[in-house]
């Protein structure tokens, strides 16, 4: 979606620039730097006219399925991921782990609004070919949601609609990262590491794929149609980072800590396959044939890869466990998220199939093999099947294997997908580790050992999740 730039400058008739600078300068007299900093906001937020943005036709049936895609991809956080989480760890964790995924829908609502989905979504500037910083992340033209208006559209949804969608998967992708660091990350480090890694990690890379012509990735070719890089495999690769530099958990592995309410996290299974249509099949942002196959092939990943895991560990272990099929299900979920608009029924089945063999060895053995403590396994299934699904989606979205993408060469698609990936996890980790890094200097980033023995619920909060007198 273009931004024009008419009509966003100070009109020079009542308000003109010069006038304006004066009475600022005159109410900023004895003030400090960040209160003028304040006043310059609130100047540029709501004494400037709206940017005229487009108006065009609204289509009601694609608002509406749009409508109902926003409430579905909102679901998947709250209660979704808190459930699907808070399941998986002790119970001293149960509320820590519920309160951070209601903190990232919070504080990713604030900075979207402020300034997170203008550097996503802006284009003002942009077209093929476009160098520079353009190409890596949009501007601060539409910063306080500038210009939004009930007539503002989106292709044919209202724009308020796309930015509400897009929100969606910014609070979801910081509340996936959570599980990483479950049960030794202070409350006020994890605020500051979502706000930031929002704006530095996670805004740039949507920009970089969904922005249109002139955005660095979407210009290579690279097919991301609803998040497998810029969602899973950006907190997956965030997730083992953040262990890496926070450290393992008091005891493990030596100490068994098993999921204190797996009930809780079948539940958040179920809330996420069903968000999820949401969120594959909303992402053709319209009610169309692209919706309804991206809505099939999710449906058809997620019962493979749960079939490949289960399969797997009942071979290995001589049963198939409720966590196991769980997990199986996520992990058939982000494989066939980058996949869902290009590839066919038959993509989706070997997509989902392949991810949840293999996930089943990166989450139950890798991080053992290589000992990092990634609590719940966010880089084991998050990163690993986003990968799987985003080089998967290069041959499947071939005509001659039974897809719809837009593309010539299968195995050319594929080295395309393999460098995009590339790039994402370069980006990702280089962004988490400096956004840690600093954290830690400055606020740090674990409790100390009697609060993690104690749990987080009461060391964080004052708060318990059962009474038991």
């Amino acid at each position: 979606m273009r931004c024009e730039r008419a009509g966003f400058g100070i009109r020079d008739s009542g308000f003109g620039k010069a006038a304006a600078r004066e009475r600022v300068s005159r109410r900023s007299k004895g003030k400090t730097p960040l209160r003028k900093l304040l006043a310059g906001v609130a100047l540029a937020a709501f004494a400037m006219p709206a940017l005229a943005l487009p108006a065009g036709r609204v289509d009601s049936g694609d608002t509406a399925w749009m409508l109902t895609a926003c409430v579905l991809v909102l679901m998947m956080t709250l209660p979704g991921i808190a459930l699907f989480y808070g399941g998986m760890v002790r119970a001293k964790n149960l509320l820590s782990v519920m309160m951070q995924c209601l903190a990232c829908m919070v504080l990713a609502t604030l900075v979207w609004v402020v300034c997170g989905y203008s550097l996503a979504f802006s284009t003002l500037g942009m077209q093929a070919g476009t160098t520079g910083w353009h190409s890596f992340v949009g501007g601060w033209d539409r910063a306080l949601l500038i210009g939004l208006t009930p007539n503002s559209v989106h292709g044919d949804v209202p724009d308020s609609v796309f930015v509400l969608f897009q929100l969606g998967f910014a609070a979801i992708t910081p509340a996936l990262i959570v599980g990483a660091w479950v049960g030794r990350m202070k409350f006020s480090a994890m605020l500051w590491f979502t706000g930031l890694w929002l704006l530095l990690a996670y805004a740039p890379l949507a920009h970089m794929v969904w922005s249109g012509p002139g955005a660095l990735l979407a210009d290579s070719g690279v097919i991301d149609f609803a998040g497998g890089t810029v969602v899973h495999i950006n907190a997956g690769v965030a997730g083992l980072v953040a262990c890496l530099v926070i450290g393992k958990r008091r005891g493990w592995p030596r100490t068994h800590m098993p999921p204190h309410h797996l009930g809780y996290t079948v539940l958040g299974t179920s809330l996420l396959w069903l968000g999820w249509f949401g969120f594959n099949a909303g992402s053709a942002i319209a009610a169309d044939g692209s919706a309804g196959m991206a809505m099939l092939t999710t449906q058809i990943a997620a019962a493979a890869a749960a079939f490949g895991w289960t399969a797997v560990e009942w071979i290995t272990h001589k049963r198939a466990s409720v966590l196991g099929t769980a997990s199986g299900v996520v992990a058939g979920l982000v494989a066939v998220t980058p996949a869902a608009g290009t590839c066919g029924p038959g993509g989706a089945l070997v997509i989902g199939l392949v991810t949840g063999i293999v996930c089943f060895f990166t989450a139950s053995r890798l991080k053992y093999r290589l000992g990092y403590d990634d609590t719940l396994d966010v880089f084991g299934v998050h990163a690993i099947a986003g990968i799987l699904g985003a080089l998967l989606t290069g041959p499947f979205a071939a005509h001659g294997l039974g897809g719809f993408g837009n593309v010539g060469s299968a195995w050319w698609q594929l080295w395309i997908q393999a460098k995009g990936v590339a790039f994402t996890i370069a980006w990702s980790a280089l962004a988490s580790w400096l956004i840690l890094k600093v954290i830690d200097r400055t606020l740090g980033l674990r409790v100390d050992a009697e609060q993690e023995l104690t749990g987080l619920d009461l060391a964080q909060h004052g708060e318990q999740a059962y009474n038991l007198s």
